[in-house]
């Protein structure tokens, strides 16, 4: 399964092992894929009496919660839903109906963590009717919007929008929409054969103890799957840009885009549309972790350099955080990137002739052509707001991000017209539109 070299191989198993057994992990599985395959795949300790495999099940605890918010897009996609809309629009009768989709699935919505019932993830659940009964004012714990606060109930809630309006069960609408169509064939609710046993690992000794499991129902969507180090592969190829029509290239973007942070002195981690988001190390990642009674997960994909990294393993906790980020970091230690080779494409002359050097009053900013007939505005020192731009039918053009993401880029002959500000060719240019009439520079 290896595309990697052998010294390369060597380094990432090591790391590997000694995660499994500093950590004191029952089984550890772990994969990267790079340019939609797996470039490695390895696995540590034993299930039952053997080394595990790529076909071994374990739990994907939260991850399922980014699988559930693709089918969510899908129906915004679709027309279905807007995000904007207060939940009131598709769940009639919630008692926090004003909460919007995109609050829930940017855990902004104010929500308590946890549902208002025994543990879930340790006892059976109870039916999607009898949690939204119980699910009432005294479970916002924030001012919505205020604040990212994780909330496994605003998935519970989600789920539950699926099923409404594809008329089915949440399951069935992701096992038909999104894990088939990927060939996510061993994605299942509950366990199959071949599975991993979920353990506690005792602090003080080297024992353990098998952690229950069972349907958690209403608060299904917020954890419920079981997947294999093969599929989960094939997701994070997912993450990393190749959607095989499930969604739009675009959509899967504006999901990574951050909508709340966790507060701290520069954010860290955070989250989008039902992804997790992390910045580590000059990296700009995202996807999901999982934890669930016996089993820890996680997957991320960088989509800028194509590549993804997932680890599953049966313990409840333990694990030191950093394996994930160390496996990418050995891969470009040995086998780095190349940069793709540049190559001249063709130019609009028109275009061509706005290309060069533009000025915000006395700011000089460049503005340079882009493949796909794209626009990238930029100040030359680097400092202050730079944007991409893409054409519009109506000859405009439209900010892609940045400070002018959404504003009108209007180009003309002698001056450029961006949201009102005027750049021109020379520093306050006097037969601009604005400011005009100006007197001229003086000693």
């Amino acid at each position: 399964m290896s595309q990697v070299g052998h010294a390369t191989a060597r380094a990432l198993l090591r790391r590997l092992a000694v995660e499994q057994a500093e950590c004191r992990v029952p089984s550890l599985t772990a994969a990267i894929v790079r340019d939609g395959r797996t470039a490695w795949f390895g696995g540590r300790g034993r299930v039952g009496d053997a080394p595990p495999t790529a076909a071994i099940q374990y739990r994907l605890g939260s991850i399922t919660k980014s699988m559930v918010a693709v089918v969510v897009m899908r129906l915004r996609d679709e027309g279905a839903l807007a995000l904007t809309d207060p939940l009131e629009s598709h769940l009639p009768g919630t008692r926090l109906g004003h909460l919007t989709i995109a609050q829930l699935l940017s855990h902004t919505a104010g929500l308590t963590a946890e549902p208002p019932t025994a543990w879930w993830e340790r006892t059976p659940g109870i039916a999607a009717g009898q949690l939204l009964e119980r699910i009432g004012p005294g479970e916002l714990k924030h001012r919505p919007g205020r604040r990212f606060h994780y909330s496994n109930v605003g998935f519970a809630l989600l789920g539950e929008l699926v099923a409404r309006l594809r008329g089915t069960t949440w399951l069935r609408a992701l096992q038909a929409e999104v894990l088939a169509p990927l060939g996510m064939n061993d994605t299942t609710a509950r366990p199959r054969v071949p599975h991993a046993t979920g353990y506690a690992v005792h602090p003080w000794a080297d024992v353990v103890l098998a952690e229950p499991e069972h349907d958690a129902d209403a608060m299904g969507p917020a954890g419920q799957l079981w997947s294999t180090p093969h599929d989960l592969a094939r997701w994070a190829v997912f993450l990393c840009g190749d959607t095989c029509g499930v969604l739009c290239p675009d959509t899967l973007a504006e999901m990574r885009e951050p909508a709340g942070v966790a507060d701290g002195d520069a954010w860290t981690g955070g989250f989008g549309l039902g992804l997790q988001l992390a910045r580590t190390g000059g990296r700009r990642l995202s996807g999901h972790t999982g934890s669930m009674p016996g089993f820890l997960a996680t997957v991320w994909a960088e989509p800028g350099e194509g590549v993804g990294v997932l680890f599953m393993a049966n313990t409840t906790s333990g694990m030191s955080g950093s394996l994930a980020t160390d496996l990418l970091d050995i891969l470009d230690e040995h086998e780095p990137r190349l940069p793709d080779e540049w190559r001249p494409v063709p130019a609009d002359p028109g275009l061509l002739a706005v290309t060069g050097l533009w000025h915000w009053g006395p700011k000089p900013y460049a503005l340079r052509l882009l493949p796909e007939r794209g626009l990238a505005l930029e100040p030359v020192d680097g400092g202050g707001r730079a944007s991409r731009f893409v054409p519009q039918a109506d000859g405009t053009w439209l900010g892609l991000d940045g400070y002018y993401a959404g504003e009108t880029l209007r180009v003309a002959a002698d001056h450029l017209d961006l949201n009102t500000f005027i750049f021109t060719r020379e520093p306050y240019d006097p037969a601009a539109p604005v400011p005009g009439g100006v007197t001229g520079w003086q000693a």
